[in-house]
């Protein structure tokens, strides 16, 4: 298959470069020093699961210039979303899939708005993964999944060969749940969490599940999701909360969150799109959201300054 990675960082250069290796077509979309390493170096892949190196790898900074494609896996932070869907319609022919691997449960929505229904499946990925430098990807946790569907759930030939896709990479496993949306929603629960408490406290993981304090505020925000979650149609398990703690519990000590370090770093955020939909999303279904509320409120006035609105 023809694959155009858009958003090209810890999540879009480790699966790209995976789907490279089992010998697909690839072409990596970035900009910057990155672009620049990749073009003179190629990418490399410090993982877990086994190094690797391309040395050669096709990328670009404009979409206009790689044409259409069979799948455009959109990998960018989930506030880019809407400007990745502008860019990224000249990938778009009639047959191509679109698929999201952003944190948060809206990037699909967006993208079929943008783009037709029809070009657009849901989707989400685990991996805990980073640009560690200019061409250079780190993979230090999570065995890496990506799960995808059809966003009625149907069954397609155009997800199982896209399925097959991903089956033939290395350190990869793919699958295509039952219920899209719960998988998408199961993901959102505890990457929230994460999240909204590892931003919160600058600490890790590790810490945070440790402290009964802290603890205990994982397990609310937790609540919290999958309460929205089943408000709005979402068939979450009973114990869907409690898997996702399960989850957090046996992630690496070290472990933070992407939107965590972007914070951190004084950088933009997914703020909105995480701790803040679930307030948004909530109020829209009529349910109340305290203390994701809260954590929202005490990181909104950083995430303005980052984005330079104050």
């Amino acid at each position: 298959m023809r694959f155009a990675i858009m958003g090209s960082g810890g999540v879009g250069g480790y699966f790209g470069a995976r789907l490279a290796e089992a010998g697909h077509e690839v072409t990596f979309i970035a900009r910057g020093e990155h672009l620049a390493a990749m073009r003179r170096d190629g990418l490399k892949v410090s993982s877990i699961e086994g190094d690797l190196h391309l040395g050669a790898v096709e990328a670009s900074d404009d979409p206009r210039q790689v044409g259409e494609v069979d799948a455009v896996i959109v990998a960018v932070k989930a506030w880019q979303v809407m400007d990745a869907a502008e860019a990224i319609r000249p990938l778009v022919g009639p047959e191509t899939l679109v698929v999201p691997l952003e944190n948060g449960v809206e990037a699909a929505d967006t993208l079929a708005e943008a783009l037709g229904e029809e070009h657009v499946l849901e989707g989400l990925c685990g991996i805990l993964a980073w640009k560690a430098a200019p061409g250079h990807i780190k993979h230090a946790g999570v065995s890496p999944f990506v799960r995808f569907g059809e966003r009625d759930n149907r069954k397609s030939q155009r997800t199982e060969r896209l399925k097959a896709a991903f089956d033939a990479a290395h350190g990869v496993t793919a699958e295509i749940p039952d219920d899209i949306r719960v998988a998408v929603w199961s993901k959102f629960l505890f990457i929230c969490a994460m999240s909204g408490i590892g931003a919160l406290t600058r600490a890790p993981i590790g810490v945070t599940r440790r402290l009964p304090e802290t603890r205990e505020l994982i397990e609310a925000i937790l609540a919290e999701i999958a309460a929205v979650a089943r408000a709005r149609g979402i068939a979450l398990p009973a114990d869907a909360a409690t898997r996702a703690m399960g989850f957090i519990d046996a992630l690496p000590e070290a472990s933070t969150a992407s939107m965590q370090r972007d914070i951190m770093a004084g950088h933009p955020s997914e703020l909105e799109s995480q701790n803040g939909a679930v307030v948004r999303l909530g109020r829209e279904a009529g349910v109340a959201t305290p203390v994701n509320a809260m954590i929202h409120a005490a990181l909104l006035p950083q995430e303005r300054k980052a984005r330079g609105e104050t």
